[in-house]
């Protein structure tokens, strides 16, 4: 096959990516958002916010790493952020994914989308750490944007939701100061629990 041949047959791979859908739901409540939705508002949010992040960045690189890091879950299903026993098992099941997908590319472009998934989860690099807060930051918001529902309905406490998301700060001590101010007010609004609930 011709190298555009390769290409458009990964760019209409990655379309399954629409039918991936969070635990998060979108900003008005009606319904949950997708895993294309959630890297599009990533990459909204690396142009925005790149001045805060806490290390120089190349903001491409970033854009890139948004873009992509989710696509494995088309063959991988999305994990949930606090299912413990999902998690077990979940970079294998990436990794596979992710040598299948981006397998479908042109040699350089395989190799430039592993790495650049490689480094997004293995968060070694000021990109790396950016992102990874862009993604932890981006469910925070909608589910402040919904008064918590999603997290009063998988029992999410505060303490749940640190321990989760304290890595945004070696993305950005900025971003985080604001995040725990965000859920300080959900506490005192009685949106976020300290403890789980009775079922």
């Amino acid at each position: 096959m011709s190298r555009i041949t390769d290409q458009l047959q990964f760019i209409m791979e990655a379309d399954k990516i629409k039918n991936i859908f969070r635990k998060s739901m979108i900003s008005d409540g009606s319904r949950y958002e997708n895993d294309a939705e959630h890297s599009w508002h990533l990459a909204l949010m690396a142009i925005v916010l790149a001045e805060h992040a806490a290390e120089d960045i190349d903001l491409i690189k970033v854009i890139k790493m948004v873009v992509i890091h989710d696509i494995v879950e088309i063959d991988a299903g999305d994990t949930f952020a606090y299912d413990i026993q999902g998690h077990e098992d979940k970079r294998e099941r990436e990794e596979a994914a992710a040598h299948r997908i981006f397998g479908l590319l042109p040699n350089d472009q395989k190799d430039e989308f592993l790495q650049l998934w490689e480094e997004f989860e293995d968060m070694n690099t000021p990109e790396a750490r950016f992102a990874t807060a862009l993604d932890r930051m981006h469910p925070i918001l909608l589910n402040l944007a919904n008064k918590g529902e999603p997290w009063n309905k998988y029992n999410i406490t505060y303490e749940m939701i640190y321990d989760r998301n304290k890595q945004i700060n070696d993305g950005s001590e900025t971003l985080w100061q604001h995040v725990l101010e965000l859920l300080d007010e959900c506490r005192k609004q009685g949106i976020l629990k300290d403890k789980i609930q009775a079922q």
